[in-house]
Order: C-alpha cells, then structure tokens, then sequence
C-alpha cells in the first residue's frame, strides 16, 4: 500500500483511514529486534508481547513488558513482525502471519478508529459501535475508480473493486457481507447500495442528481435505490440483545446496470422475516421498529387513524422487552420511514393500508378470551379490542370473533364447526397476527420492486447479500436454527471458493501445486441439517402425523442422531439456564443448544381458515389482496376435488423448512454464478462499547470465518488470473517490440514473449493451459507500469498535438506579419504620391 497518496482528497476521514507520514517514519526508526521480540498466549489477553531471554530443551524463558519472568514451550511462540508493519493495510503483506500478529494488527487498527482491514482477497470490518466520518460524499468521490492498492482500505474499495470487475469481465458480480448477530452487516450493505447508487447514476457525477426522470411519483432511481433499505428496516429490523438494529430476514439486492455501466434497475429477494417477533420478545429486546415509530406520536394523526394510544406499555404484542432503544429517535425514524415510502412511489392509500395492519396486530395482541363454565369452549372477554382489530382491516367483528371461537374444519367430505379452548384461541389469534405481518412486510417488498423495475436495458448485475449473522443466544428455536443452517452454507461456500476451487483451478490448468486441506470442510454439519432422515427432513415428517409432538421429535432425532453424528449432541445440565435445551449442534461458529418447543407449529404454520375466509372479503383492500391466493380447504368450497386438483393442492402447500431451502438453494446457485467478493464484519465485544476489543471473542471470530487460512492461502498461490488474449490485448502496450508484427505469434507465446521482456519479479507467476497465474500485488504492480506507460505516451501526444497546433498558429501570425507588412507599405506609397498634380487631376477624370 503506497502511502504516497494524498489523503487530503479524503478530507475528514484521512485519520480515519491511513496513518500520517510522519507516523510510519517514526515506527520505522523503532530499534526492533526479531530474533528477541515475541508473542506468547495469555489468559487475559489472548497475546502478549515478551522479549526472550533464553532459550533450551524446547523451554523458552521470556520477560513480559511488566517485568514478569516466564517459562514457556518452544512451540507456543509466535514471531513478532517489525514496527514498520504496526497498523498494516493488508495483513497478506505480514512477515510472520500467526494469530498473535494478525490480532495485534486489529486491535492497533481499531484503537485507532481505522476499522477496516485487508486480509488477502477479502475484508475484514470490526464494528465500532459509533458513527465515524468515513462515508460522506467526499469519500465517496475519493474511492471513485481507484483500485485497491491506490487507497485505504474501505467497504467502498471493494464495491468498485466489484464494480470495476463488472465492467471490465462482462461478468455478474455478488458481494457477501457476514459476519454473526450485531458485527454491522446491515450498516455495511447500506453503505455499499449508496456506493453503487452514487457512483453508477445515470446523473453526470458524484453528488448530482441524476438528470433522468423519476421512475415513478417519487423520486430519482439511485434516490429510491437508497430508500429501499429505511423502508424496508422499519418494518423487518428490530432490537436484539447483540444489536440495535438487527435484520430479522435475509435480503439479495440486485443493482442491474446497462451496456454502459450506468445504473438501470434494481430488485430484492427476501429470506425468512422472523415471525414470532410479531407477537414475542425476549426480556432486553424490542418487535419491529414500526410499532414503536407509530406510537411515538410524531404523526398524532396516525393515532386517530389506527386508534391507538403512545405508551407501548398498552399493548401486549410489542411490550414484552424493552420499547426504546438507547440514542434513537422513534418520531423522527418514522419521519424517515414516510418519507422513503413516499421517495418509492407509495400511493397514500398503499400507506395508510400497511400502517393499518400493524395497527391491527397491535390490537390483535388485546383481544381477550375466557373459558365459558363447566364447557370446553372459550368466550369473549369483552370485544373492544376485536372491534378495533376488524374495524383497521376492513371486516366485520362478529364474523372475526366467531371465526376465532367457532371455526369451520373438514371432516370428511363435510365441513363443522368446532368449539375452541381459550389456549387453542389465543394460539390461532397470535399465528393470524403473524401471518398477516409476514404477508404485508413480502407485499413491501414486492411493491419496492415495483417501483425499482424500469424499462431500461439491463446487462450485469451486482448482487448484495445481507444475511441475519450467526446466532447464539440463550433461548434458541427453529428460527435460529434456520438463520444458522444459511450461515452455514454461506460459510461453506466461502471455504469452498476460497479453498478447494482456487486449488482445484491450479490442477485443472497444470500450475504445479501441492493440495493444501485448511480442515475447514463444512459439509457434515450441513447434511446433519438438510439431508433426507436428517434434522429437517424428520420435522416434516413428523408435521405429516396428526399425533405428533414435540416430544416424539425430539425422541426421533435422539435415535437417529445421539451417538452417531459428532456434530449432534445432548446437552449437559445446566441449573442456570432459564430455558431447557433439548439438543445442541457443533456449528462452525460454536455449539449452539436448540429449545424444540413448538417447532411442529411453527414448520407447519397453520392458521385459522376461517377467519383467512374472512379476510379474503374484507373491505381494506390491502388485507384481502394479501390473502387472495391463500390455498385451503375453506375456501375450496363443497365442490368435490378431483384426483389432479387434489395432487395440484398437495404439491402447493410448503412447510416454512421445505420453503426455505428451496429459497437457499436458488440463492447459492445465484452466487455461485457469480464473481464473489467477501466482507467479513467483526463483533469487538458484547456490551456494544465502542473503542474496546474482547480479544478472544475476536480471535474466535476469526478462526471460524477462516481469516487466518485466507490470508495464508492468497500469499502461497496465486490469486489473479487472465487469459491470454486479455493480457496480450491489455498489457502489450509494456513493451510492443517484444512481440513481432511481421509474423504470427499466438496469445500463449506472446504473453511469454512480454512477461519475460519486462523487469518484474519471474518467480511470481505460472503460465497455465489458458491463462497466465499472478502472485498476489504482481498484476497491481503490471497496472501501475501501464498507467505510466499510457501517462508517458498520452504526454508525448499531447507535446505532439500541441507542437502542431502551436505551428498552424505560427504560420497564421507570420502570415499576418506579411500582409500588415504589404498594407503598410502601400498605405505609405499612397501618402507619397497623393498631392501630386497628375494624381490630383487622376482622381478628378477617373470614372
């Protein structure tokens, strides 16, 4: 990393970003010595530096900086790198790479608000639990079409890394930001949309407003790009203990660009919005931002409108944790929502209908019931919550209460009625406040892209992936399962690109290479989950038996897994833990303990058909709409179903597991028909306190995301890669004697021809069957040879142009010269002979 840049283009955020000059010249006159410096593991620290001292016997004698003597095993010493290396950019460019140093170096970076690293191929970001300045328009335009080495390492520099790569391979790009709960993966993917919303504009540059027409009422299209994400966030981001704004789904965002590079569309996939929020928190936590934006009183009218009071105290739904959340705002964040909706084209009635929903859950959560005497049947217990709920979503209250009390159920050919308890009631209330949150936050969505979807022409795209991290909290049910078993895969495919593909390419291309196993194979615990007579495969069969319960789960997978799958294991007892674990699973990021109450439930996600019926007819547009396509037996009516239609309707209904690896399935083979680009987001500590690093919660991160393993194997091979017709066509400019004109000279051969021409390190590159291998920084050094090469020759087109434009100009100021020279001479010669008495009597008789 040059550290000639100007940082002052960077304006605010250069300290941020680099280190001052005057800084790396004093780390590089510290007095160092690498045979004595070292790093040793420690119980406190993770590492410390020590001096040795002496050293026999494979015992190692060391001096710590507080003075204390200690005796340690050869092997648990680490080399210490240089000063000159202290706070380094790319942590590949490491002398000695072990975990004391690499740790080290994050922990420097971090003190030092630098929160961004380069580790080989990827990034790592550690979450600083603050607002830094690293993201205005100024950076943005400072990273514009720079590559890597010309800048501080940043979220931006791999968005035009990305973008560039788009342009330049004709080729669809994805960018994958993961990282576990709270380590500031949303905050990063935010950053890179705006990145590619800005940059990529159909405007004429960097903080202009694009000049096209707005795609739909609101506004421009990299406005509403970057206005999906606050909209979105409101209704599907909530409090959790880890992170105050946390997804609680996935999303794949799409940019489409054009032939050109320019912007021309955008689309988002959603994954699995947790639904149990809706009507559940646990102690510390908050529901969906939305609740609290509305009852925040801002907008007293939407108050009136959904007749609700401020005090989220009053309503049971979303007051189970907390209701606030520390520094933020809830009146001017629902400002914020309003406003992105509008930008996004949302008509006032599409407003209106999806704040009147969450209304109706909020008033969902109050419906009160009683068990009737001496009758296994539940009652009302008073309607004025129900009236509410019926009243925001457009139907009648009494067709709602006997639909919850009564519902219609086939039992054979026929349909009944049956009587409900008050725990059956209470059950169904929750799943149709649920279903109906879940189907207005995808309608959202769906409606976004409407308005993203122009007519544009559209060619690549760069996908953005923002999955919930990996999490491990002390209740963990079937939603944590499902957001582990994608970070799982995720995790997986990471190792599999980075690993076994990159290895697999040397092979296939003849690089001589010995096979390097990172032991970093993911694949049994996956199969353990996804596999047929597996962890999800024995829930769905067991969501097909009437009798089934949780019990008869657990009791199925304890036979089919206890003993015989390392990664399935029961767990210890614990009289600490507030809720019993029935199973634990060795996760690439920990053993998690899983809580199976109410999986059966939640995989099969029944709901009251009844009451969908009504729905179905209601008078709020909005709710029918999100109802219309709803598959049951309700509304099949009395007809008889034939065998076609029978199979039709079986093959239509998806539990939530078999929906959502279907949906994961179609999202891996998404990326993998992309170009990847990694962005790894560090979690520094659990109490959110900006500035401090817990270094074994950072060290464990780091050992599960394979850092340390990334970064050995992008300096043992060879990450750059170009066929040889595109170096010959890029890189000939280098030297173009090298390859001779008169006679026919293929891609292979004059790709040796030039390589071998230039003065360049010839060890740092292999030539394949089709394509030539670069070490890593090699291909860097190459583009900085060719922006000098193009430099020098564009200069000596321009002395060129400018010697020939300065010529013409001389011959029109010598020809001038001439003519003034020949008018002064005859205005002179006139002056002479006018008083002449012949040219007197001349001018008197000339006609």
């Amino acid at each position: 990393m040059s550290s000639l840049l100007d940082m002052s283009e960077f304006g605010e955020a250069a300290d941020y970003l680099r280190k001052s000059d005057s800084e790396l010249m004093k780390l590089h006159n510290i007095p160092f010595d690498s045979k004595k410096k070292a790093w040793i593991p420690d119980d406190k620290e993770a590492y410390i530096e020590v001096e040795i001292k002496d050293s026999s016997g494979g015992q190692v004698t060391v001096e710590t900086k507080d003075k204390r003597t200690l005796t340690v095993k050869e092997d648990d010493i680490q080399q210490m790198n240089p000063p000159k290396f202290d706070m380094i950019e790319d942590m590949a460019m490491l002398t000695h790479l072990n975990e004391g140093s690499v740790l080290s170096n994050l922990r420097r970076r971090y003190a030092n608000w630098m929160i961004y690293t380069y580790s080989g191929l990827f990034c790592v970001t550690v979450d600083p639990y603050k607002w830094l300045p690293v993201y205005t328009p100024i950076v943005v335009a400072a990273y514009r079409g720079k590559r890597r080495s010309e800048a501080p390492p940043h979220i931006y520099a791999i968005a035009d890394n990305a973008y560039n790569d788009m342009v330049r391979n004709r080729e669809n790009q994805s960018m994958l930001i993961t990282g576990e709960s709270g380590a500031g993966k949303t905050v990063n993917t935010k950053r890179v949309i705006q990145y590619f919303a800005i940059v990529a504009a159909l405007g004429e540059g960097i903080g202009k407003k694009s000049q096209a027409p707005a795609t739909k009422t609101g506004g421009t299209l990299e406005d509403q790009i970057i206005e999906a994400n606050p909209a979105m966030e409101a209704f599907g981001n909530a409090k959790t203990l880890r992170n105050d704004n946390s997804s609680r789904f996935g999303k794949f965002i799409r940019i489409h660009f054009g032939p050109t590079g320019k912007l021309a569309s955008s689309d988002i996939d959603i994954y699995l919005l947790e639904k149990s929020r809706v009507i559940f928190q646990q102690p510390g936590e908050r529901s969906y931002h939305i609740y609290y934006q509305i009852l925040s009183g801002k907008k007293p009218e939407l108050q009136d409108m959904l007749l609700l009071s401020t005090n989220p105290y009053d309503y049971h739904f979303c007051s189970q944790g907390v209701t606030t959340v520390d520094n933020v705002d809830d009146g001017e964040e629902l400002m914020g929502t309003d406003h992105a909706m509008d930008i996004l084209g949302f008509s006032p009635e599409e407003k209106t209908g999806s704040y009147k929903i969450v209304g109706a859950v909020m008033h969902f959560g109050n419906m009160k019931f009683k068990q009737k005497q001496r009758e296994e049947q539940a009652e009302a217990d008073g309607t004025e919550s129900a009236d509410k709920a019926a009243y925001l979503t457009g139907i009648s209250s009494a067709d709602l209460i006997k639909g919850l009390l009564h519902p219609r159920v086939k039992v054979g050919n026929e349909y009944v009625t049956k009587g409900q308890n008050v725990e059956q009631v209470v059950f169904s209330v929750g799943a149709l406040a649920k279903a109906t949150y879940d189907r207005m936050f995808k309608w959202l969505v769906s409606r976004i892209n409407r308005t993203l979807d122009t007519k544009l022409a559209r060619q690549f795209f760069i996908g953005v992936l923002d999955i919930a991290g990996f999490e491990i909290f002390e209740y963990n049910s079937f939603e944590q399962l499902c957001i582990n078993f994608t970070n799982e895969k995720l995790q997986q495919f990471f190792n599999h690109h980075m690993f076994v593909l990159e290895q697999e390419e040397y092979k296939k291309e003849g690089i001589e290479w010995v096979f390097i196993d990172f032991g970093l194979d993911l694949q049994a615990c996956i199969d353990l989950i996804e596999k047929p007579m597996e962890i999800l495969s024995i829930l769905e069969e067991e969501c097909m038996f009437p009798k089934a319960s949780d019990m008869t789960f657990k009791a199925k997978l304890y036979d089919n897994h206890l003993g015989k799958s390392p990664n399935f294991q029961k767990p210890k007892v614990d009289k600490k833990r507030r809720y019993e674990p029935h199973f634990e699973l060795v996760h690439y990021a920990g053993v998690v303990p899983y809580n199976i109450m109410g999986w059966l439930d939640k995989n099969k996600d029944p709901l009251n058909e009844t009451v969908v019926g009504v729905f179905q007819k209601a008078s709020n547009k909005l709710v029918a709409s999100l109802y219309e396509n709803y598959i049951s037996s309700y509304t099949s009516g009395e007809h008889k179903t034939g065998v076609k239609e029978k199979r039709k309707k079986a093959a239509s209904f998806q539990t939530v597991s078999q929906l959502h690896k279907e949906n994961l399935n179609k999202l891996m083979t998404n990326l993998r028909s992309t170009q990847p680009h990694f962005v790894r987001c560090i979690i520094p500590n659990e109490s959110k306190t900006p500035g401090a690093m817990d270094p074994f919660m950072v060290l464990h991160q780091l050992r599960c995301n394979g850092v340390l393993e990334g970064i050995r194997i992008c300096r043992k091979g060879y990450p750059n890669r170009l066929l040889y017709a595109e170096f010959k066509q890029r890189y000939r400019i280098l030297n173009p004697n090298a390859i001779p004109d008169d006679k026919f000279v293929d891609s292979r051969k004059a790709t040796e021809k030039l390589l071998g021409s230039l003065d360049i390190d010839h060890t740092q590159y292999k030539f394949g069957h089709t394509k030539v291998f670069f070490k890593a920084g090699l291909l860097g050094q190459l583009e900085e040879m060719r922006d000098e090469r193009l430099a020098k020759i564009i200069t000596m087109l321009q002395a060129r142009s400018r010697g020939r434009l300065m010529r013409i100009e001389c011959h029109k100021i010598i020809a001038r010269r001439d003519a003034l020279l020949v008018i002064q001479w005859n205005i002179r010669a006139f002056n002479a002979v006018k008083n002449w008495s012949w040219m007197k009597l001349f001018f008197k008789i000339k006609p």
